[in-house]
């Protein structure tokens, strides 16, 4: 049986304080980003469930799994599971090129996580040119639908019941093939912290939401009931069919917003400057 997925957009980090601060590479969380973290660690009601913590290999998503998920870590360690870490998957990194979605590169992040500070992290996917946001990790929409089916793929054939996966507001759209309400801020309709529980779909499409043919299966996933009610939503999620139209829709939402994928990009576009919304990135 395919496992659930928790997905959780990270803690506010300092880019999301202003859009001058987009220059900053990689950036860490804020003291209010780590304060969403433990609220988000006492309130989830899922630690004991918990088989597989998983995140992008960006700092600011480590770091909120590492923290907001601390008791699943401490789980595993008292009944002997000194070898449980969270395993970094560098498809679930964050749409854009601009400095602050650019992750860092391998050795750095194994020096500083592993060697340094000695966390639970296991930087085994995270190859030499996982942050060059080029050809498979390109800042395009192409490129982005296929690393989210493959991160879904993977996340489907593992063997865990439970799982959960910390990633970035733009990318979670694409990740969860849901579109609903994806331009309430600006370039997602995620919160700091926010969690929504997914099941993969018994259907085996074989088109993506703009109709295009998929090598295999596209790993489906809907939203849960008891995800959506949490959440303030009525009733079930919407169909794959309305999906597509939210697609459409949210991707001209983030284009009236301003929002380009990659620098060149944005500096064409001439983008002015935006305000923070909801602790959302611009």
């Amino acid at each position: 049986m395919a496992p659930i997925i928790h997905c959780v957009r990270h803690a506010q980090g300092f880019h999301n304080l202003n859009t001058a601060n987009h220059v900053l590479p990689d950036p860490l969380l804020t003291e209010l980003g780590e304060e969403q973290c433990r609220k988000l660690r006492d309130t989830f009601p899922y630690h004991d469930r918990i088989e597989l913590v998983t995140a992008s290999p960006l700092r600011r998503t480590i770091y909120t799994a590492l923290l907001s998920f601390e008791p699943v870590f401490n789980k595993h360690k008292e009944t002997g599971g000194d070898g449980f870490k969270l395993i970094a998957i560098p498809e679930a990194q964050e749409t854009s090129d601009v400095p602050c979605d650019t992750g860092s590169e391998p050795a750095a992040l194994r020096k500083e996580l592993v060697e340094e500070k000695g966390l639970p992290v296991d930087l085994g996917l995270v190859g030499e040119g996982w942050n060059s946001k080029t050809g498979k990790w390109a800042p395009t929409s192409e490129a982005i639908k296929n690393r989210a089916r493959e991160a879904r793929r993977w996340l489907k054939a593992r063997p865990e019941k439970e799982i959960v996966l910390v990633s970035h507001g733009g990318f979670l759209h694409y990740f969860t093939e849901d579109w609903e309400d994806s331009s309430v801020y600006q370039g997602t309709g995620w919160t700091n912290t926010e969690f929504r529980t997914y099941e993969f779909t018994d259907s085996h499409d074989t088109e993506d939401l703009e109709g295009y043919p998929l090598d295999g299966d596209n790993a489906s996933l809907v939203e849960t009931l008891e995800s959506r009610r949490r959440r303030g939503k009525e009733g079930p999620a919407p169909s794959r069919e309305q999906q597509k139209v939210f697609y459409k829709l949210g991707l001209q939402g983030w284009d009236d917003q301003g929002l380009q994928l990659s620098v060149a990009e944005r500096e064409a576009a001439k983008v002015p400057q935006g305000k923070e919304v909801g602790g959302a990135r611009i």
